[in-house]
């Protein structure tokens, strides 16, 4: 499976995106316009073993909802990712069986390398 999970109005994700081309036969999916199925998310935490590694610490919501101040386990972790869309962070690359989260330089890097080699 090719796909990337990311956020239209994203400006870090339209440039990531834009810096992975060509895409060919990747799915791309908005995550504001399609909500992540639970599946999904199940398939992303298989590849990654654990939904911590797929939650979004620097959301806006995170902040606001004080959640720095509480002890999260994975199922909260699960369970806000699939509330709000903002939870998961972004982008998350699924190249076959691997998966490629966030936005860092060397994960980017590792992304485009395994989608061109």
């Amino acid at each position: 499976m090719k796909k990337i999970y990311h956020l239209s109005t994203c400006d870090t994700c339209k440039r990531i995106i834009k810096e992975l081309q060509p895409l060919e036969g990747f799915v791309l999916q908005d995550i504001k316009s399609t909500a992540i199925k639970p599946a999904q998310l199940e398939e992303m935490h298989k590849l990654s073993g654990s939904y911590e590694a797929l939650f979004s610490k620097r959301a806006r919501l995170y902040k606001e909802r004080n959640l720095k101040e509480k002890q999260l386990n994975e199922t909260d972790y699960k369970n806000l990712i699939l509330e709000h869309y903002t939870f998961l962070k972004r982008p998350v690359i699924l190249v076959d069986k691997n998966i490629f989260i966030g936005n860092s330089k060397s994960t980017v890097a590792s992304a485009k390398e395994n989608i061109h080699s």
